[in-house]
């Protein structure tokens, strides 16, 4: 077997840099813990970015994979299969909505997304042809195609990748004022995070969500939910827009809904804007192929118990209250989030955020730092109290409190 040294150097010769990853080697995972190729155990409280949701091989969702893969895994578009009718069925029901576009990454849905919002623009709504507009929030993450980091406001994101795709406007996050102003007759779309995750785990302010939803309906525009992190139990909530009760026109699905097993994403409306599409005029090869569908619907009857929501509620309320005390230790200067989702942002005296979650790593925690003094926690929903406890133990020893 070869070395954590000896694999991240061939790693490094071998791939492109386009990730600075905390130096260990992940061999083998289970539930809320990762095991490394020299046997040193550590818990995971990043739960890649909300995509393990579920925590690390799944019984139920591993069964569901394994039954599928000896009946077949890929059709294509190009012929029906026996698990699309029901996924999609099943999804929609779960949004409350009406018909699915199924791809496979979030930033594919997303790119989905901003595709259906200009033909519906364009058909329905009769902006002119070319003139169709989306508002977006400074700070968002929403992928990293050309289309998406056109209107990133992150440097590191966008720089050296132009010419930039037009059509967008940005707005700052949480200003209802702003987006009101940037709202115009050509306006097809407002797209937003209900959480950023990327920013930090920027929660906006009250009644933001719902105003943004109430401006949506009065100029005609759709408003674009992007759960990719925020959805899917994360938040104590199926989707985080239900924290303030609103429903948008249009969400936009993708991590934990392939369970960490398979990538899986969608775009979930009503038939009153997905129905604008043409066969010939969109798709994807493995977008909605029989082994996502069979994960994905594995994963649907899970959150319809409610089970996981009910454990983000509960052991997120706890985190929080936990974070809370420590932030008033003066080591943290500000903790921000909802359900089992934190952003900390650690008072530099202490370390920049990579620092803290390399010392962090050295203790058997794995998290990840943003925008410098950030770190965010985001576990598996089946966490353990116990091992939530023993990892902010960890924290608290590395900040001295």
């Amino acid at each position: 077997m070869s070395t954590t040294e000896e694999l991240i150097a061939s790693a490094e010769a071998h791939s492109a840099p386009t990730y600075h990853p905390l130096p260990v080697v992940v061999a083998t995972a289970d539930g809320a813990w990762m095991t490394d190729v020299e046997g040193r155990r550590y818990l995971d409280l990043l739960a890649g970015y909300s995509a393990l949701n579920f925590g690390h091989g799944n019984r139920r969702l591993i069964e569901a994979a394994k039954a599928q893969l000896e009946r077949v895994t890929l059709t294509s578009r190009a012929f029906h299969h026996d698990r699309f009718a029901e996924f999609c069925a099943r999804l929609a029901e779960l949004c409350g909505m009406e018909m699915v576009l199924p791809m496979n990454t979030g930033a594919e849905a997303v790119e989905s997304a901003v595709k259906t919002a200009r033909k519906w623009g364009y058909r329905v709504k009769g902006v002119p042809e070319g003139m169709a507009k989306v508002v977006v929030a400074g700070n968002n993450f929403h992928g990293r195609t050309t289309t998406i980091i056109s209107f990133s406001t992150d440097s590191e994101a966008r720089a050296d990748f132009g010419p930039y795709t037009p059509g967008f406007e940005i707005v700052p996050y949480g200003d209802l004022t702003a987006m009101r102003a940037a709202v115009t007759e050509n306006t097809v779309a407002v797209l937003l995070e209900p959480i950023q995750g990327e920013a930090g785990v920027l929660v906006p302010p009250a009644g933001y969500l719902a105003g943004v939803r109430e401006l949506t309906r009065e100029r005609n525009v759709l408003f674009v939910a992007d759960e990719i992190q925020s959805g899917l139990g994360r938040t104590g909530r199926t989707f985080a827009c239900e924290h303030e009760g609103v429903v948008p026109d249009m969400y936009v699905l993708g991590k934990a809904l392939g369970g960490g097993v398979v990538p899986v994403s969608a775009v979930v409306s009503s038939r009153a804007v997905l129905g604008v599409f043409r066969p010939g005029e969109h798709g994807s090869t493995f977008g909605g192929n029989p082994l996502a569908c069979a994960v994905a619907l594995e994963v649907i009857a899970m959150l319809r118990s409610g089970e996981y929501q009910r454990r983000a509620t509960e052991l997120g309320d706890h985190l929080h209250r936990e974070l809370g005390q420590l932030a008033g230790s003066g080591r943290i200067t500000q903790v921000r989030g909802r359900g089992l989702w934190a952003g900390i942002d650690i008072d530099p005296v202490y370390g920049t955020g990579r620092e803290i979650s390399e010392k962090l790593m050295d203790r058997g925690v794995l998290v990840k730092d943003t925008h410098g003094s950030t770190v965010r926690i985001a576990p598996p929903l089946v966490i353990s109290k116990e091992d939530l406890d023993w990892g902010l133990a960890q924290l608290r020893g590395v900040l001295g409190a």
